[in-house]
Formats: C-alpha cells, structure tokens, sequence
C-alpha cells in the first residue's frame, strides 16, 4: 500500500516523459493535461494511477506502406494507428497525410481525441493515426495505391465497433472514398462507412462543415456570456483547409468580418473581409492548387504576405485552423497588441506553452480545440445513428442538433472549471474544466472496468 502512495502526479509525468524523450508533441500536450487536472489529482490521490494508465495507449500500430507511383517506382512510406483508450466506447479519430506525421504527433493526436471524445454527448474512445505521405502534388491513381496499401495493414484493427477513422489534414473525401473501398474488399461486408463521406448514398458529408460551424457556434456561447455577439467582429482566421473555410462561411452568416486565410507560404488579408462570393474564389484557387497570392489579383484592397502569420492583423477573435504549435510567443504577444480578446482552437494545440502563458497574462480567453472543436464528433455519430439518417434532415436541423451538442460541451466544461474552484471570467476557465470534465467520465469508466 505504501509503494502505491508514494507515486505523485508528478513522478507519474516523469516517468511518462522518460519513457519516450523524444516525442515532443506528446510530452508538451501530455504536460498540458496535467497541469489542468492539478486540483483534481490533489483531491482524490486514486486518480493519480488512473492517470498513470491513460498516459500509455491502450495500442499502437506501426507499419510500412509500400505503394508504387504513376512511373514504376517503389516508394516505401510508415502508417501509424494509435488506439489511445477504448473505456467509454470504440475508437474515433482523424487520420492524418502528411510528410512531419510522426508518432509523437499520432499520439498527442491520439490523446487529444480521446478526451475530445468523452466531453462530446457521446460514449467513445479515441484514436488517431496517418502517414508521412505527402498527398501533394500526387496523381489520383497514386493517391488510390497509396491508400488501398494503408488499408492493407490497417483494416484488421478497424470497424464500427472497433475503430472508425475521419478525415483529418491532408485527408478528404477523395481518401476517404479509396480507404473505404479498400476497407470493404478485405473486412467482406459493407458495415457501416467511415465517418467522413458517406460512400454510398449520395448526400454529401456535414462532418466536415460541422467543425468549422462549431467552433463559431462555440465562440458564440462565449461572447453571449459576455452580453456580446460577432455581428461586427474582426476574426483573423489561419489554414484555408476544410475547417478554415466552413469557419469563414459561418463567421460571414453571423455578420462578422472574417480578414484573413494562410497556407503553409504565408498569409492573405483582405481588409473588406471576406463574403461568400471570395470564399468561392478562394475554394477554387485551392482546389487548383494555386497559390492563395492569385486572390489578391482580383481583389484590390487585399495583400498576400510571404513567409508570416496573420497574427498580427487587427482583430478581436483569433481563430487559429492551421496546425499545432502555429503560435509561437512572439505571434502571441502581436494577437494581444492587435486587439484579440478570445482565442478558439480550430487546430489541436496550436499554441506553444509560453504562447499560452503571453496570452493567459493578457486576459485573452482561451476556447480550447477539445470541447469548440466537439462539432466534428457530433457530426459524425449522426452520421453513424441510422435512426436520424442525415438524408432525411436538413441543414437546419442538423444545425440545431449541433448548436445543442456545442451548448452541452461548453456548459459541461464551464461547471467543471468552476467545481474545482475556478472563476468563470477567468482566462483558462474553459481549458482547464474541459480537461477536468473529460477526464473524470474516463476515470469513472476505467474504476468501474477495473484494473484495464
């Protein structure tokens, strides 16, 4: 018994960080859980070998991809599966294509989705998972073989009940529909889809939109406690990916002025704000692979700035949808001076520590990606409950649906925050009780399984 009380959350970090030095993003979003969940663990020492157990994934898959591209030629590229914890329900989590995509970031991603996951309406696990495969500039046929050799491997760890993989960055509609097909030849049967498209009816997806529209229906219940609205406001936004642009488009549908897009050159500006005819635009300058410095050669009164971040734009709420640590301390001190008062984290842990540390000295609320970026989860367990088959709603209903699922994950994480003694006005009130709330249905599921 002694033995067992001497662990300290500490020494639990500790030995989880010693365990793998070297992946960074893991250990950074690992230290951010702990330090949220500091009054908890003080509480209730039990809770300390819960946590011990949820800092190592319940499994992680690594393998080859081998595929073939359109010349002949053998490439060999490595997948990752990180089934994080399964204690509330099967797995569900994004997949991402990128080249940096390493095990460190599938298991920060991993992690990150299994609490999203239990502050959601709904009882599931998380995962996460890619490849350092690049998607860009790849012919469709590539992108095929590259996807039907992912699925070769995976497929066996994956199902409905088991694992459901989503869209995620550098993975759309396009990869969803070859790592479906290839899914269904080998499983033998055509359970379920995989949250993303629905393969095989021809209404298209919401899961996509509904992150993008739930992080603005999220910075709503903020500014409304604030007896404020976005009618007016200035929203600097970065990426200009799928959640970018479905942020864009709601920003507009509730008066607000949304100024600025970025990719991975630099940022663009447009001191009219964008309307839905230039989200238009700018969906066809990216589905053309073009640079999003053509935009600026059609609208006048806009500029595309190389090599930086649109931080520090004038702007009351910031939206970063790029990726993570895309806010560094020196863009977190231009948000403060331009004016921003909420941050609403599109992308997973898209600020460094002491980018948080700047903004959190200044007042400037931080709307964490794990309970503003919920709309995603929620979107896709409609998709998957066939009683409220999406084909039969529509745009309206599924939006209220969302708007209540957003209310819930907001108001779970604010009496969170404030059980454990913390104000509600105060600026990491939101991350800090999102974690707490997530983090007490896992621990109350993992005591009841016992020792799992």
């Amino acid at each position: 018994m002694k033995a067992l009380m001497s662990k300290t959350a500490g020494s639990i970090v500790e030995a989880a960080l010693k365990r793998d030095p070297h992946e960074l993003e893991f250990k950074q979003s690992v230290q951010e859980v702990v330090h949220a969940l500091e009054r908890v663990i003080a509480k209730n020492s039990h809770y300390v070998n819960i946590m011990e157990r949820l800092l190592e994934p319940e499994r992680m898959i690594v393998f080859r991809v081998p595929w073939v591209d359109d010349r002949g030629e053998t490439h060999v590229s490595r997948g990752f599966r990180v089934q994080f914890n399964q204690a509330l329900g099967p797995c569900r989590g994004g997949i991402r294509f990128h080249p940096l995509m390493n095990l460190s970031i599938a298991k920060f991603l991993g992690f990150e989705q299994t609490l999203k996951n239990a502050l959601s309406p709904y009882k599931l696990g998380g995962a996460a998972g890619g490849s350092d495969f690049d998607p860009k500039g790849k012919s469709d046929n590539e992108i095929m073989r590259f996807c039907q050799s992912f699925m070769n491997e995976i497929y066996r760890y994956l199902g409905p009940d088991k694992d459901l993989p989503s869209e995620e960055m550098g993975v759309g509609t396009r990869e969803m529909g070859y790592l479906f097909g290839q899914y269904r030849r080998l499983a033998g049967h055509f359970q379920g889809s995989f949250t993303g498209p629905r393969i095989f009816w021809s209404g298209s997806s919401l899961r996509t939109e509904a992150t993008g529209y739930g992080l603005v229906f999220f910075a709503q219940l903020i500014l409304a406690d604030m007896n404020k609205e976005l009618k007016g406001l200035r929203c600097a936004v970065s990426g200009s990916g799928k959640i970018a642009m479905h942020v864009l488009e709601k920003l507009i549908a509730y008066g607000a002025v949304p100024i600025t897009v970025s990719d991975s050159k630099g940022y663009l500006v447009d001191e009219d704000g964008f309307d839905y005819m230039k989200i238009t635009f700018l969906r066809d300058i990216k589905a053309q692979q073009r640079s999003l410095r053509d935009y600026s050669k059609t609208y006048a009164r806009s500029k595309y700035y190389d090599e930086a971040k649109p931080w520090s734009e004038r702007c009351d709420v910031a939206f970063p949808c790029a990726s993570q640590n895309e806010i560094d301390q020196s863009d977190a001190i231009n948000l403060v001076n331009s004016g921003c008062r909420i941050l609403v984290e599109g992308s997973n842990m898209p600020c460094i520590p002491e980018a948080v540390d700047v903004l959190r000295k200044a007042n400037v609320l931080i709307a964490p990606a794990m309970a503003a970026g919920a709309g995603g989860v929620v979107a896709g367990e409609l998709e998957l409950n066939h009683e409220c088959n999406l084909m039969h709603w529509s745009p309206e209903d599924f939006e209220s649906k969302l708007q209540e699922a957003m209310k819930q994950t907001y108001q779970r994480a604010l009496k969170a925050a404030t059980d454990f003694g913390y104000q509600k006005e105060s600026p990491e009130a939101l991350v800090h009780g999102a974690v707490i709330s997530a983090f007490l249905t896992i621990a109350q599921a993992m005591t009841d399984q016992g020792c799992v």
